[in-house]
């Protein structure tokens, strides 16, 4: 009998349960005519997951949990014509489907999914897609980053930012990355970061224009939220762009738009990537370059941390800890 990880009340890792599927749950019945089922081999954790549990982003309850995974093909439903029983996939799924990432086995609509090239290994794919996706899309569609350009990206020594902090470097860019230790900040560097900035040692919008004598970056990647939003927007350049996709320190403050005009005519966006993977045509061609940067290795995929599902709560409190770098992963 399968097992997957449950909730029933919003709160902190205690609240996650783990708990058997039992007959007639939907993840024991056949797929539906648009789904397969799927047997998941490694799974991704990441901080959405996190603001789901919490509530800050809620769901209805009893819910799953979990957006990522990678696994093999069980079964399909009458409708599935792209997928069969053996193929090898990984998905990150969106917030309006049913979540349940965090199963060892489930059903799920072929539309989140993609075939997982065969150079790519289960723990690797769990653990790229939810993150990679959305470095693609900040890096390729949120502002589309050039030779020359110089970026800011918060949280460096993360899964997105060490992906970022690559794929940008490829590109041509110098990349200033914050970190929260002088390990992170030698791991953040050793993955295409220029300059790694120690917060709140130093002075962030002071190093900002030092690094850029005075201009200003072309665009900041805020993941952090509340604690770096302000200083963010005073380290960008006029017509700059800055792109508030994450709030792991909690929601920015209310912005006065007068402020954007202020500081140089500035761009404002909160992008998630269920938005930009909305149409399918659009999820494979942001995974297909996903994956082309990875199997090039150009970017590399670092799996940091690793638990069993059933210790999901574990994962859940060293991610909010800040104990984590690269990606975390659960195993069935």
């Amino acid at each position: 009998m399968a097992h997957a990880i449950r909730f029933y009340e919003h709160g902190g890792p205690e609240v996650l349960r783990w708990e058997k599927v039992g007959a007639g749950d939907a993840a024991e019945l056949a797929p539906a005519a648009d789904e397969v089922r799927l047997r998941q081999h490694a799974i991704g954790v990441n901080f959405i997951d996190i603001y789901q549990r919490s509530g800050l982003y809620p769901l209805p309850l009893p819910s799953g949990i979990g957006l990522e995974a990678a696994g093999v093909v069980e079964a399909v439903g009458s409708a599935v014509t792209e997928f069969k029983p053996g193929d090898r996939v990984a998905y990150a799924d969106g917030p309006l489907v049913p979540v349940g990432g965090y199963a060892e086995v489930r059903n799920i609509s072929a539309r989140y999914l993609v075939k997982l090239p065969d150079a790519i290994d289960f723990n690797t794919g769990a653990a790229m897609m939810l993150r990679g996706l959305t470095a693609q899309y900040l890096l390729r569609r949120v502002h589309r980053v050039t030779a020359g350009d110089t970026i800011l990206i918060h949280a460096a020594a993360g899964g997105v930012g060490l992906i970022v902090c690559q794929w940008a470097k490829a590109l041509g860019a110098t990349v200033i990355g914050t970190v929260s230790t002088a390990a992170k900040a030698a791991m953040a560097q050793a993955h295409g970061c220029d300059h790694a900035l120690i917060l709140p040692q130093e002075n962030l919008v002071a190093r900002v224009r030092e690094i850029t004598q005075g201009q200003g970056v072309a665009v900041v990647y805020d993941s952090i939220g509340k604690d770096t939003f302000t200083a963010s927007l005073d380290c960008l350049r006029p017509l700059g762009v800055m792109a508030c996709f994450g709030n792991s320190s909690g929601p920015p403050p209310p912005v006065d738009v007068r402020e954007l005009a202020k500081r140089g005519s500035l761009f404002l966006t909160r992008p998630t990537l269920f938005t930009f993977i909305a149409q399918r045509n659009d999820l494979l061609a942001m995974a297909d370059e996903l994956f082309a940067m990875v199997t090039s290795g150009r970017v590399r995929i670092e799996i940091n941390q690793t638990y069993a599902l059933k210790d999901a709560a574990l994962a859940h409190a060293d991610l909010t800890a800040r104990k984590t770098t690269g990606s975390t992963i659960l195993l069935p």
